[in-house]
């Protein structure tokens, strides 16, 4: 029998269903929005830009800073000058539902560091294989002022140290410019635990880097595949070991090189074997793991956004970085990321289970932020 209020009694009985299947997808956009980590353009971050609407609506993990624009010479992305970058990432963090975000840079020192003197800032740090030779004492200091100065300017997640081994004369990219504190894993290890106690003690987080060994190569994952089959040795594990014994690993970042004798389909980055077999059974690993940039040529020249992003995730990152720095065709925005995620969900290609699992290493290590 028909009721007085017409189809409202019938919508009242479909209305948990309807709620049901709208938190259910406003949920999953807060999952995928957890696990990434993105680069974007503008100094500064007001309520309205998008963004902050970005990191409001989907939960956004992090966000990754650079100076230069990648596409206009000359022109600034994201750093300016001490004021300006204080400015925006207190209007970054504003954005944040929880008023946690991972705001990070690349400051390894030497080649590697995104606040530079020319733009006001102490831009004066030396490289890796530098410092290893000044001794412990000096170390202290100039990671000190690092660590000091990153957190003067809200930056809160350094993206360092490198703890490859400078173990190939001809990589260009680790030995070459300095970014290893050695060959020997204990000196690395040594180093390493200096510089991330120093970040410690002034808030900023640190990712332990390129798992399972870049220092061997001899080619460029920014620029295509590399095979370290032939050249890797099993001591470049040993700097990982010695720093999670000692519970110095707030996140591993694991890299894009291929070896064969790991895994004989995929980079570390996308394997599984890798990422969930040796480094977290093998080695006992509990933490974050971020993937370094995915748009990088080694990734981007052989696999599809959706592909890149399954692999990933059904390998056991936690955190996946895009910059959107290197290349102007393959920028992509916080939607895309999420509604990508999303459907591979939906189609069951990555479990929400996962997904679940990756935002809970991702908000334990930000509930460790100031």
């Amino acid at each position: 029998m028909r009721t007085e209020d017409g189809g409202w009694s019938g919508f009242k009985f479909l209305l948990p269903f309807v709620l049901s299947f709208f938190l259910s997808a406003q949920s999953l956009e807060r999952l995928a929005g957890g696990v990434l980590m993105v680069g974007f353009d503008g100094t500064e971050a007001p309520p309205g830009s998008p963004i902050c609407r970005e990191i409001r609506r989907y939960g956004l993990a992090g966000v990754i800073l650079f100076d230069r624009h990648p596409s206009r010479k000359g022109a600034v992305k994201n750093i300016q000058s001490p004021a300006q970058l204080k400015r925006l990432t207190r209007e970054l963090r504003a954005c944040a539902p929880d008023g946690r975000l991972l705001i990070a840079v690349d400051q390894e020192g030497g080649v590697v560091q995104r606040l530079k003197k020319r733009l006001g800032f102490a831009g004066d740090f030396p490289r890796p294989a530098t410092v290893a030779k000044k001794g412990g004492v000096a170390a202290g200091t100039i990671y000190e002022r690092m660590g000091a100065e990153l957190a003067s300017v809200g930056v809160n997640y350094n993206l360092a140290p490198v703890v490859d081994l400078a173990l190939n004369p001809k990589n260009r990219v680790i030995v070459g410019w300095g970014r290893s504190f050695g060959k020997d894993p204990k000196k690395v290890a040594r180093y390493a635990d200096i510089f991330i106690r120093a970040m410690h003690r002034h808030g900023v987080l640190t990712s332990l880097k390129h798992f399972p060994g870049h220092g061997s190569s001899t080619g460029d994952t920014h620029k295509g595949f590399v095979d370290v089959t032939k050249q890797w040795k099993p001591a470049e594990l040993e700097p990982y070991r010695l720093l999670m014994g000692r519970g110095l690993a707030d996140s591993v970042m694991v890299a894009h090189v291929f070896n064969r004798r790991l895994d004989s389909t995929y980079p570390a980055s996308l394997s599984r074997q890798t990422v969930e077999g040796l480094l977290r059974r093998r080695l006992g690993y509990r933490g974050v793991v971020i993937t370094d940039d995915l748009q990088m040529g080694a990734i981007a020249g052989r696999y599809s956004l959706p592909e890149t992003i399954r692999l990933a995730l059904n390998a056991g990152d936690d955190l996946l970085l895009f910059g959107n720095q290197l290349d102007p065709k393959l920028r992509v925005s916080p939607k895309k990321l999420v509604e990508t995620i999303g459907t591979l969900v939906r189609e069951g290609r990555v479990s929400r289970k996962r997904l679940e699992e990756a935002n809970r290493r991702v908000r334990a290590m930000k509930a460790r932020l100031p």
